[in-house]
Parts: C-alpha cells; structure tokens; sequence
C-alpha cells in the first residue's frame, strides 16, 4: 500500500525538482477540509477507546445514552453560504435512516450535519440492496451519499472483502480512504485499506493476509491482486464506481468488466458520477439489475461558482496570472495546464514571482504526490499547478480560485476543473485564460454547458468567491492574516 511521508522538507525555493514543492517555509492555509492522518493509507482506523475521544467508555465499549451527542468532538460549525445545490433538501436527519448509533457519531464528528441532496436520494436506497444509477454535480456529497450507507451494511463478524470502492486516480483513492476511516472510527473495527498502481505490490500481500472489509482501489491495481489470488472477491456484497463517466472510458472499461467477472452474480452496483456519457448507458445495460436512477442535474455548471475570462496572448499569461494574484483574496488556488512541462515551468515561474507554489502530475513518482498531496490538504501552500490527474473528486474546501492557465479541449474537462472551488455548495471563481486559438472552445463550451462565461472585469466582488471562514486552525488563520505579500494573503 501507498503511504504518504510526512517528514520535515526543507525550507529553501526549488526543493529537489521531482517532488513537486516549490515554496517557502509557511505554516499552514486556513482550512475547513479533513485533515489528513499522518499516514494517508490507512492500515488500522483509529479505535473508539484511544485517550482523548471524549466518549464515555467501559469495558464493553461504548456507554450510550440520552445524551450521546454531548460527548462527540464536533468540528467548528460552518457558517458560510452554501447555494441550493446541498441546501434544497426535503429536511431529513440522518438519524432517520436506522444507521448504527456508532456510525452516527462519525458522520456528526466530520462536520456533516445534514444529508445533501444526492445523500438524501442515495442512502436509502443503496440500504435496501439496489443498483443505483445516480447524477450529481461535483462537490455536493456523493462520497458521503455511497460510504455511509456501505459502512453500514459491513458485518464485523465476517473477516472477508465485503465491498470495493473503485476510483480513477490515486489521489481520490487515498481521499476516499481517509473519509472512510473517519466516518468508521466508532465502530469498532472496520477495516479499510487503499491500494493504487505505483506502489509496493508487497505491501498490499501482506495487508491482504490480514482482516480487510474495504478496498478502495484503482481498477489496474485491483484487477492484479485478483488476479494473483491475493484479493477474494467472491463475496463481495457492493460495488461501488465513483467518477463512473471516467472509469467506463476506453482506459479503464475493459478493467472494470474484467474485475466484475470475479464477484459474485448477487452483488450490489452503485454508480456516481457528474455527467454520464453512452458508455454509461451501455454498462448499466449489461450489468446493473433494475437500477434506481437518480438524476439532480437540471444544469451542468456549479452555482456559486462565477466564470470569467481574460483575453491575452501566450507571452502575456504570466503577467496576467501576477496581476490577479496581487488583485485576488485566494485561500487557496488551483492552477491547471495542459501538459506536464507547462505544470512545473510555471511552477518554476510563480516560484521566482515570489509566491508559495507545489505543482502535482501524473509523471511524478507516487511518494511525491502523495506528499503534495498531503501538504497542499493540509494547507502548507497557498497555491498548487497541476495538469487533468487533479481534476477528478479531490475535495480540498478551501480552495475558493481555480484558473484555467491552459484552457482545456471540451466541456466535460472544463466542468470537472472548475469544480474544484465552490466544494460544497460554497463560493468559488474560475478565470480562464484564453489565447486567440482558444475562442472557438470557449464558445462551444459555453454553447454545451448552457452558461456564461464573461468578460473579466477591473475588479472583482469579493462577495462572489469570498466567504466567512472558520479554520480548524487558530494559528493558520493568523498567519493568513498578518501576510500581505504583494497584496496576496501569502503564508509566511
């Protein structure tokens, strides 16, 4: 299994090259998002009884009573706005769902106060045991809305793989993971393991020897572990495809069928995704059972989330991507490209700009994207470039700026990077940087998506992409707040 290192890096610009951290020594970014364990692959989840967990304990586990909800340690309350992507419910509690009082608390102890719109729709169906076919937009809960009710269905007395979780990239599989172990901390001994191409093969033999209930996976790893009859599948109860518009594409489908072979014919299919193309259709033809369709995408584009663009030429990118850092209050930003050397030379440049700066891509070596990773979710850099392997359900909720430095080929990229900000029905702006050659893209993509992309104008309302934010982090938000570099609220 992959693991992520967390040891002290050094403090100078331009670290070693590979690693993907161009910076200066700071403290952390204000976040509101989970923190990562010290570990982002997870071997053991965290045990009810550890010192601290300020619940009452016996001897038998968990005393519960009355009053249970008093002795949970709930995060911050989050006041920002959200728009009616999460907050259009029809006002159920998850208490409403019959979840085991122990999963209760986990989910209450992340900062989920209520169920989202698709968690509404999802949870009691996936309970009853049925295929699900269900469209949501980014960031309004579908982790939530198919680990919940696949945790609760996890029977401890039984010591084999009861459900997978396949994902497309490793980051989402070590962020899935986490979520997982955090919902599942209370109940006493859910096993939760990740496992992605690019790591250690042994590593997985010898978690696989040992009680796993969970899988997350990438399809090509998964497939091999089957394969070598190192994962036993036959008794897998659910199946769960997340990002499923990705995984059905011409990289990964032959994989996914191939791994569906080795379950058993009474499984469990779960299907979520943002946009659903024919490939979709044609899988759940074969392979989902009367499938419950969920579909919340009456738009394609995120509310809250404000699209500019700016018109410039190819030599003026980094001179206008200067001004608006001087001009923008940016928590944090995520900047993408096209290909893998346009990431780290304009890393490189924003380095030399005098900005903290981390840069991520699928050429990397997996130990350092993992430690990007961590860091860039933990908040030790302002601003992070990346190419199209960030695009995919990474759930950072302070990340409130994403900029198209390179603007992408099609519409389903386009909705999947400006996705990024506004996490959870909160505020966020995407800036698209267009060239000459780029406006017949931006056309089409306006044309397909059904929105608007304006003209960036003098100067922006904070209003549209700036909200009231409460940091888990006191001494992060102080930082942030005596910084002024250049005018960016720039971590010291």
């Amino acid at each position: 299994m992959a693991t992520t290192r967390t040891e002290n890096h050094p403090s100078a610009f331009g670290l070693n090259k590979q690693n993907g951290q161009f910076r200066e020594q700071s403290k952390p970014v204000g976040l509101q998002s989970m923190p990562l364990a010290a570990s982002s692959l997870p071997a053991k989840p965290p045990s009810s009884s550890q010192k601290g967990s300020g619940i009452p304990q016996t001897s038998g586990g968990i005393r519960f009573g009355d009053e249970w909800k008093k002795c949970l340690q709930l995060p911050p309350k989050d006041t920002r706005v959200r728009t009616s992507d999460v907050t259009a419910t029809k006002g159920n509690e998850f208490e409403d769902y019959c979840l085991k009082r122990e999963l209760l608390m986990g989910i209450f102890e992340m900062g989920w106060e209520k169920p989202s719109p698709i968690q509404e729709e999802s949870i009691p169906i996936a309970l009853s045991g049925r295929d699900i076919l269900a469209r949501a937009k980014n960031g309004t809960g579908k982790s939530g809305a198919y680990l919940i009710p696949l945790l609760e269905r996890i029977d401890l007395k039984k010591d084999h793989i009861q459900a997978i979780v396949m994902v497309p990239t490793r980051e989402l599989a070590l962020q899935v993971s986490q979520i997982s172990i955090q919902i599942s901390k209370h109940m006493g001994g859910v096993k939760v393991m990740a496992t992605t191409g690019g790591t250690v093969l042994r590593d997985d033999i010898m978690r696989l020897d040992e009680t796993v209930h969970v899988i997350i996976a990438t399809p090509g790893r998964i497939l091999d572990l089957i394969k070598k009859g190192i994962a036993k599948v036959d008794r897998v109860q659910m199946m769960v495809m997340d990002e499923a518009d990705k995984l059905l594409s011409p990289d990964f489908v032959t994989l996914i069928e191939d791994t569906i072979s080795f379950l058993a014919k009474k499984r469990q299919i779960l299907l979520y995704s943002a946009t659903f193309p024919i490939s979709v259709q044609k899988f759940m033809t074969k392979h989902l059972q009367k499938p419950y369709e969920i579909n919340l995408m009456d738009e394609l584009t995120l509310k809250g989330i404000t699209q500019y663009y700016a018109y410039v030429t190819e030599r003026q990118k980094v001179h206008c991507l200067n001004t608006l850092f001087s001009r923008l209050q940016i928590n944090q930003s995520i900047i993408f490209c096209n290909s893998t050397q346009r990431v780290e030379l304009l890393a490189k440049k924003i380095t030399q700009l005098g900005y903290s700066c981390f840069y991520i891509h699928a050429k990397m070596m997996q130990e350092y994207r993992n430690r990007v990773f961590h860091d860039f979710r933990n908040g030790l850099c302002r601003n992070l470039v990346c190419t199209d392997l960030f695009t995919r359900g990474i759930d950072i909720q302070a990340v409130n700026v994403v900029i198209n430095f390179d603007f992408p080929k099609n519409a389903e990229t386009y909705l999947h990077r400006i996705g990024r900000s506004g996490r959870y029905g909160h505020l966020g702006l995407a800036i698209n940087l267009i060239t000459s050659e780029d406006r017949f893209n931006l056309k089409g993509i306006e044309d397909q998506l059904m929105t608007d992309i304006k003209p960036i104008p003098g100067t922006i309302d904070k209003s549209l992409y700036v909200a009231e934010f409460h940091s888990v982090n006191p001494d992060a938000d102080e930082a942030v707040r005596d910084s002024g570099h250049k005018g960016v609220r720039k971590v010291k």
